[in-house]
């Protein structure tokens, strides 16, 4: 007779295969109440099923502790879907997100303003470049080769960067201290030593240069290579980015100097500025680059909700 197939997975149902039920179980149940009513019985006296050779299931009793117990606690784990990031991780990483589309978006402006880089406290036209990139000016007065000159929108884009600046930096220090105080740096990103070995590296970066994302169960853990490059974004590119940024403003720097000649001057400050950018810029294009190979709809699920899929849920 074929099995019955039922929900979940049962907790000792070895031998019978995952998630299903032999047929017969109701049969041996009926049976054993039937001798019990039959003979004056009481449940406990029946003798157990496999004297009988029909298998390791005693009486009413311990068939119902066996079946329907072990049923509605593994319906509880099998239902119970474990958390994939906090409530901390989401909030900020999805601010972070549109504070940082915003830098982008108002930094390119202030760029178009005056595309070309020095090094050291001063630049201006009149001073050679250390570099200049091959775009058009929104200011007539700098030299780019270009017979025209684009619309200049130095206002509005200096004032949304220096407030989604501050947005990055309230949220930066929200979810370092959380981190910290929660381990989650200790349990999630710190790499293990066998972690930081040649192989297991160079394993994780032939697969990334394949674009070949995980899968099973390491598709939902932070691979050596994830975890030395967020460290790498968290507590280098953007602390870097926000403290070249801080010194290219008068204020900070008249009230702190060494924000800035630590760098070599405000000109230096602003060349690292915009390479720390690029950084990240990069960055940001493989994370999504690598997040829509391996799943982009259940990794932007598990951001929103915290929740992993479905089928890595079950146990």
């Amino acid at each position: 007779m074929p099995d019955a197939p039922i929900s979940g997975r049962l907790k000792g149902d070895r031998g019978w295969g995952q998630g299903r039920v032999p047929c017969y179980v109701p049969l041996l149940a009926g049976a054993n109440l039937y001798a019990s009513v039959a003979g004056g019985l009481s449940p406990a006296s029946v003798p157990p099923a496999e004297e009988h050779g029909a298998g390791a299931i005693g009486t009413i009793s311990q068939m119902a502790d066996s079946v329907w117990g072990s049923t509605s606690d593994s319906y509880v784990t099998a239902t119970t879907m474990r958390p994939r990031h906090s409530a901390v991780v989401r909030a900020t990483h999805w601010i972070t997100t549109l504070c940082f589309l915003a830098l982008l978006v108002s930094g390119v402006e202030i760029l178009l303003s005056h595309p070309r880089f020095y090094w050291g406290e001063a630049g201006n036209v009149r001073t050679p470049p250390l570099f200049k990139l091959p775009v058009p000016a929104s200011r007539g007065t700098v030299p780019t080769g270009y017979g025209y000159v684009l619309p200049d929108q130095n206002g509005w884009s200096r004032y949304l960067h220096f407030q989604s600046a501050w947005g990055v930096v309230l949220t930066g220090v929200l979810y370092i201290a959380v981190g910290l105080f929660q381990g989650h740096f200790r349990k999630n990103l710190l790499p293990a030593r066998a972690d930081l070995s040649w192989r297991a590296l160079s394993t994780v970066i032939a697969q990334h240069l394949r674009l070949r994302p995980a899968s099973g169960k390491e598709d939902w853990r932070y691979n050596p290579l994830q975890k030395l490059t967020y460290l790498l974004v968290i507590f280098g590119l953007f602390p870097l980015v926000i403290w070249t940024g801080l010194g290219m403003s008068p204020a900070i720097v008249s009230a702190f100097p060494a924000v800035v000649t630590v760098f070599g001057g405000q000109q230096s400050a602003r060349t690292l500025h915009f390479f720390v950018s690029v950084l990240l810029v990069l960055f940001l294009l493989f994370h999504v680059v690598m997040v829509g190979l391996s799943g982009f709809r259940r990794r932007v699920r598990a951001m929103i909700t915290g929740r992993q899929a479905p089928d890595m849920e079950r146990v």
